[in-house]
């Protein structure tokens, strides 16, 4: 199964999708969505029609996005909303299920620490994934954001087996 992480950004999306297997995580592919156009609405349809297109050929089955991080500036986030909702749009259009994770679950899932800094992020994307190098700032929230989402339907597949389980051992 493969599951596709969003990193949302008005000018750089990045994104990245990991495959599990067997409760192993491999690297799929990664990379950023750039923005060259200034206008806004046009930005937005760069961010649908790349999400789009990374699903079609890399046959997602899930999709995690990080949630916006409201800071001082609104309209910032007002900006980074909209970008977002691009995303998000395209997975839903193409029938994915959708998870949604703040900064800090997707930090603690990877690193441990809520607080992580980029660099460490990125690090232990590198080790989890087994990758060569370190992947880009962006890419590597992303696909931190794809391992959080993996640990989150790895937690719900063992609830399932364990309710299975317990209502097996009732009828009994």
């Amino acid at each position: 199964m493969r599951v596709l992480g969003i990193d949302p950004g008005s000018r750089i999306t990045g994104f990245g999708v990991i495959e599990i297997e067997k409760g192993r995580l491999s690297y799929v592919t990664s990379g950023c969505i750039k923005m060259k156009d200034k206008d806004l609405p046009l930005r937005l349809k760069t961010i649908f029609d790349g999400v789009s297109e990374i699903i079609d050929s890399t046959c997602t089955e899930f999709m995690a996005i990080e949630e916006v991080f409201v800071s001082k500036n609104a309209r910032s986030a007002l900006v980074l909303g909209q970008a977002r909702g691009a995303a998000i749009s395209a997975g839903v259009n193409r029938g994915l299920p959708v998870g949604e994770y703040t900064a800090l679950q997707i930090k603690k899932s990877v690193v441990g620490y809520g607080q992580a800094d980029k660099a460490q992020v990125q690090h232990m994307v590198r080790s989890i994934l087994a990758l060569d190098g370190l992947p880009q700032e962006d890419a590597a929230d992303a696909l931190a954001c794809a391992i959080c989402h993996s640990h989150t339907l790895e937690h719900k597949q063992r609830m399932k087996s364990q309710r299975m389980n317990s209502e097996a051992r009732t009828k009994s």
